[in-house]
């Protein structure tokens, strides 16, 4: 009966060993996530792997061939104990393709959608890291607008989004 396994892959070769592998007639799953790459002025949405250097192959050990995985380029090697690959349960893999459908993995694309003006909110990193304000409004895309109480006054900072979180 045929089963998934976890295949390790050198680095940065995931998309490359999963090309080969299909290539090759097995099936495979590498589980992907996006999130936000600012680079030069631009800000661009990417996929990544959602286990750095792990994707997934299903195959039947009693059956089908499975050696020739581990000369597959941009492969390592199975997850094995011994010399027998070690199956990862279909549950987990169902959860994993149900999880990557609805977009659970994804970075928080828009973080500040969230917040209400006037919530209570906590700075996480920073200069201001464990300051507690209140939540403004959008800056811009990537920025918010919180008010601070610093040296006995309110003052509006902004911020990345990704370093607040709601109290």
């Amino acid at each position: 009966m045929s089963a998934w396994y976890a295949v390790h892959c050198q680095p940065l070769a995931e998309q490359r060993a999963a090309a080969n592998l299909r290539r090759q007639g097995y099936e495979t799953y590498l589980p992907l996530y996006r999130r936000r790459r600012s680079h030069a002025r631009r800000v661009e949405l990417v996929e990544r792997p959602l286990f750095a250097r792990y994707l997934f192959v299903r195959f039947d050990p009693a059956v089908d061939r499975w050696r020739p995985i581990l000369g597959t380029f941009g492969v390592c090697g199975l997850v094995r104990i011994g010399d027998t690959p070690l199956p990862v349960p279909t549950r987990v893999i169902e959860a994993l393709q149900r999880g990557q459908a609805e977009r659970m993995f994804d970075e928080s694309l828009e973080p500040a959608r969230k917040f209400s003006v006037g919530a209570g909110i906590r700075v996480l990193a920073g200069p201001f890291a464990d300051l507690v304000g209140k939540f403004q409004g959008l800056a811009d895309a990537e920025r918010v607008i919180v008010l601070l109480d610093l040296l006995g006054r309110e003052v509006r900072v902004r911020l990345p989004s990704r370093a607040v979180a709601a109290v």
